[in-house]
């Protein structure tokens, strides 16, 4: 299985309200960065040019540079056993782009969470909602 990091999940705007909610629940929290993640699922190594092309069609959302991901990670993924739309779709693009070894690509979306002490259980507890759907 392939592991490939993207670009930012939010638009500054976004990761800023994200940050005061998250300040609210935990004021120790000086910063949170995203990015998403994808997880290819292939029948074979890809070739070069393969690997050329998805990396091409992963290159989505928002290209500015926001904070830097540093920080304790928090990964959201889709449900086990579930597919999301979202992998369906792409996975179709791929399969359209030529790249017919990909059985399927996932996205999930890592959060790095900076704070002024690594977190606690009990903290982590109180930012979750804000990160994920349950």
């Amino acid at each position: 299985m392939l592991r490939l990091t993207g670009n930012p999940a939010l638009s500054e705007f976004r990761l800023q309200r994200l940050l005061s909610a998250v300040r609210e629940q935990v004021p120790e929290v000086e910063a949170i960065a995203t990015r998403y993640v994808h997880f290819i699922d292939t029948e074979r190594a890809l070739t070069d040019a393969e690997q050329q092309v998805l990396v091409q069609l992963l290159r989505y959302g928002p290209r500015i540079e926001g904070q830097p991901a540093e920080g304790e990670l928090l990964l959201v993924v889709p449900r086990l056993g579930t597919i999301s739309p979202w992998s369906s779709k792409s996975t179709d693009i791929a399969h359209n782009s030529g790249l017919t070894a990909i059985r399927r690509i996932e996205r999930g979306l890592a959060y790095y969470i900076r704070a002024a002490q690594p977190l606690t259980d009990h903290q982590r507890a109180l930012i979750a909602p804000l990160l994920h759907d349950r």
